[in-house]
């Protein structure tokens, strides 16, 4: 493991140092090593401080095992060394090291799209978060087994397996094992548990991962993980880097064209339609003969029109359609009336949100991306990107369509439509604009200025919209994942339960109760992270917390702190059983109500 570490050191003190020198535009000379062990290096990448667009795009053969480095795509592939955990029986624990991998102030951002938080094990809680402090993304994963028979080849949904997506623009993470679990029970067939931050596609489950070391010496350690580039110079867009062109404007070719990144600030540079190559190169790109691509029949005759060659972006856009359920959802809206749904284009979303420019990102997590735009008839809305689903979600995501957009509660946000000719769907809700339940609790010097009669009745709204999902939506939806930051507030400052988008519909048969961990720390409910079981009782659970922060002013989590004093809701039991409230609530709040208002709401 020493070694691994000591690589990536190697990598992160390389990459720091590239990034202190501005980007400054230089041909590459013919010498130039086009190749690190088998793996090509096209520019603006290049090998040694001459060969490259700028030094922080130096790639050094030796550091890393580097697999593939996209242009097109705007992606690298290398390997990440996996962190391991194993029982000591002298403790009963398993004890293992806590890591963090730091991209910041390089060109280099984790993918969210390709790359997921994977964890191996039984009885195994894992942690990443992209601060130290609790701050920002926090994200657990919790795998468990009993026995043997629990888990399954190809299965990672919780049971010996565990996967959670990431946000965008994640440049750094912390990440770890949550320590204190008690082993002794598993230690015979399971003695070690892994974490690591990989490629989705790279990872498929085995059982012999759990009885054997497999997992870890198969892959020498280490798994591809993939990281989005750009040319993030000064995190300028396309259309900034335009007219800046002198010097640093990176796309060349005359037959080129510039493309914001979707990861993060700065752009990238694609040859135009009808052409390919390397658009950073002054001569990159070339036309593409589609004689070549699509020959005649058999005595035809094939003439190459320059620039003409297009891809089936259509055919593809119409795929996506059909994979996700589009045609159910058309044919339900037909049939039934009263449903008031939009299914929009991904042209008319990229145009309400000026082609998802960072200035309207209003929220960001691992389940997706919200941004604001302006809709058909100058309406505000809400745009959801969603992270990845998978396969079974694609197929039932048009028929989980109907029935969200059929809901209307007054403490709901609602879903006016979505998305479906793109790879990962789109959801369109209404616009909320006083922020979050959190931002109200703890932002800077807002909590003194709330009454406490104020945060219980916006409680009590956000708890009627969540009994009308459990009681009166058919079939029931659990949220999943109940937070402050997903309760927003009107200009009214009426709760609205957010973000319980598509997948959340209650489990009709047992298979599908086992899932992974979608929640956050600090609301996770101890019996759903045992038993991997989703159900209502795990929302009450989260908004159990919910009221704590409303009694403390206090977040549910921080990693900081011990481990004693990192949770809320154990502080706050720990001070029930003392007979000591006093000493977390705020003094605001106490001068306000009476300690017997109090301990009601906190047992309630």
């Amino acid at each position: 493991m020493e070694a691994h570490i000591l690589q990536l050191l190697s990598l992160v003190l390389v990459l720091l140092f590239a990034a202190q020198h501005a980007l400054a535009i230089a041909i590459p000379s013919p010498r130039c090593q086009k190749q690190c062990g088998g793996v090509k290096i096209p520019y603006p990448f290049g090998v040694g401080l001459d060969c490259s667009l700028a030094p922080n795009f130096n790639v050094s053969c030796k550091d890393i095992e580097l697999l593939d480095i996209s242009l097109i795509n705007g992606t690298i592939r290398f390997l990440n060394p996996i962190s391991t955990s194993c029982y000591n029986r002298s403790s009963d624990k398993m004890e293992g090291p806590s890591w963090d991998f730091n991209l910041r102030g390089t060109p280099y951002m984790f993918s969210n799209v390709h790359n997921k938080f994977t964890v191996v094990g039984c009885n195994t809680f894992a942690y990443i978060a992209d601060d130290a402090n609790g701050l920002g993304y926090q994200s657990v994963c919790v795998s468990t087994c009993h026995n043997l028979s629990d888990i399954a080849d190809g299965s990672c949904a919780g049971m010996g397996c565990c996967q959670t997506a990431i946000p965008k623009g994640m440049d750094l993470y912390y990440s770890g094992f949550a320590q204190g679990f008690n082993t002794s029970q598993i230690w015979n067939f399971s003695r070690c548990s892994y974490a690591v931050l990989m490629e989705a596609e790279a990872f498929n489950f085995s059982t012999a991962y759990i009885t054997t070391t497999e997992f870890n010496d198969t892959s020498s350690g280490q798994v591809p993980v993939v990281v989005d580039w750009a040319i993030r110079n000064g995190s300028m867009p396309c259309e900034v880097a335009k007219q800046k062109k002198e010097g640093t404007y990176a796309c060349l070719s005359d037959k080129s064209e510039c493309v914001d990144s979707l990861n993060g600030p700065g752009y990238l540079c694609n040859c135009s339609k009808g052409y390919e190559g390397n658009p950073y190169l002054p001569d990159g790109c070339h036309d593409v003969d589609e004689c070549k691509n699509s020959p005649c029949p058999s005595g035809g005759i094939c003439h190459n029109t320059v620039g003409s060659y297009r891809r089936k972006l259509n055919q593809v856009k119409q795929e996506h359609f059909r994979e996700h359920g589009g045609m159910i959802l058309f044919e339900r809206m037909r049939s039934e009336r009263g449903i008031a749904f939009t299914v929009f284009s991904e042209a008319e979303l990229i145009q309400a949100t000026n082609n998802y420019d960072k200035s309207t990102i209003i929220g960001k997590g691992g389940h997706g991306t919200v941004y604001k735009g302006i809709a058909k008839g100058n309406m505000a809305v809400a745009i959801k990107r969603c992270a990845l689903i998978d396969d079974r979600q694609k197929k039932e995501f048009g028929q989980e369509m109907v029935i969200l957009s059929q809901i209307n509660h007054k403490n709901i946000v609602k879903l006016l439509g979505c998305c479906l000719e793109v790879e990962v769907p789109m959801l369109v809700y209404e616009f909320i604009p006083n922020g979050t339940l959190f931002e109200l609790i703890h932002g800077k010097n807002q909590v003194l200025q709330i009454s406490f009669n104020t945060l219980l009745r916006i409680a009590h709204e956000a708890a009627e919209g969540l009994h009308f999902l459990h009681s009166y939506a058919s079939p029931p939806i659990i949220h999943g994942d109940v937070k402050t930051a997903n309760i927003l507030l009107d200009e009214n400052y009426m709760a609205k339960v957010s973000d319980f988008g598509a997948s959340v519909l209650a489990p009709s048969n047992r298979e599908q109760y086992v899932t992974m961990v979608q929640g956050t720390c600090g609301y996770l409910d101890p019996e759903y992270m045992q038993t991997c079981q989703l159900t209502e009782k795990s929302d009450v659970y989260s908004f159990g917390v919910i009221l704590l922060e409303v009694l403390t002013g206090q977040e549910p989590l921080k990693l900081d702190e011990t481990e004693t004093q990192r949770s809320l809701s154990s502080k706050f039991l720990t001070s029930m059983k003392e007979n000591n409230l006093d000493s977390i609530l705020p003094s605001h709040i106490k001068g306000q109500e009476s300690n017997e208002l109090m301990r009601h709401c906190g047992t309630s």
